[in-house]
């Protein structure tokens, strides 16, 4: 089967700055891949470059076989990747419903206006679903600015699962969010994708890594230093001494 994500020879630098060396990675169709490292590692970098926020010097990005290299994040968003950020991109002065609303809107073509009726046809459906299957349904009508930051973090994923991804990148899913509510929003987050969706997240908290992974890469100076099962790696002496701090 053709790797969803397949990533050659993938090169960046940033004037005297190597943020990306040679990288070359190939995802499977629903894997779920945890990116960790250090901050200036290179794994933003990479989501960027594979989104397209970034252009990168060499190399070619892959998706289903597809050359998406160098092409603009809406042409990436079309094609079938989509992220969230590490801070929501929201709009903090509509509620969590039509934040939605919009979403779906610009997901359809249809570009609806943030008050417009979500009972318009097949709106209402799609916005029921998201508000089930990520648990948002109790917030449907609060405004973004009052939302808790676990909350606002599941509805900016939310929002991008309205374009019906089959890459999702997620930037620090957890970073901002409570300590006892991190794994209760990753299990809420994991339960909602299907399964053919392919998943790419980072993440520096190594307890998320080791349960919600198949798979990890470890990014060191622009470089992955180690990519296998999260035991594997986090095993890895290099990862001890460069990104956990883990005694050998």
């Amino acid at each position: 089967m053709t790797p969803i994500l397949e990533v050659k020879s993938l090169s960046k630098t940033f004037g005297s700055v190597t943020a990306a060396a040679d990288i070359n990675v190939s995802v499977k169709v629903g894997e779920r891949v945890g990116l960790i490292g250090t901050n200036g590692a290179g794994k933003t970098t990479f989501v960027n470059m594979v989104t397209g926020y970034i252009k990168p010097d060499r190399g070619t990005i892959l998706l289903q076989g597809r050359d998406i290299t160098g092409q603009s994040p809406r042409y990436i968003t079309r094609a079938g990747v989509c992220r969230s950020f590490q801070i929501p991109q929201l709009f903090l002065g509509l509620t969590a419903e039509e934040n939605l609303v919009v979403a779906i809107g610009i997901a359809t073509g249809r570009a609806l206006a943030p008050h417009a009726s979500p009972d318009a046809p097949d709106t209402r459906g799609a916005v029921e679903d998201l508000l089930s299957r990520f648990r948002l349904g109790e917030y449907r009508h609060r405004v973004v600015s009052e939302l808790p930051g676990g909350v606002r973090k599941l509805l900016d994923i939310a929002v991008a699962v309205t374009r019906k991804p089959k890459l999702l990148l997620l930037d620090e899913p957890t970073s901002g969010v409570a300590s006892e509510q991190k794994f209760a929003l990753m299990d809420i987050v994991m339960e909602a994708l299907p399964d053919d969706v392919t998943v790419l997240f980072v993440e520096h908290d190594m307890d998320i890594v080791s349960r919600y992974s198949d798979r990890v890469l470890a990014f060191y100076d622009g470089r992955i230093i180690s990519d296998a099962h999260p035991s594997v790696v986090l095993s890895d002496p290099q990862v001890k001494s460069y990104i956990t701090g883990a005694a050998n």
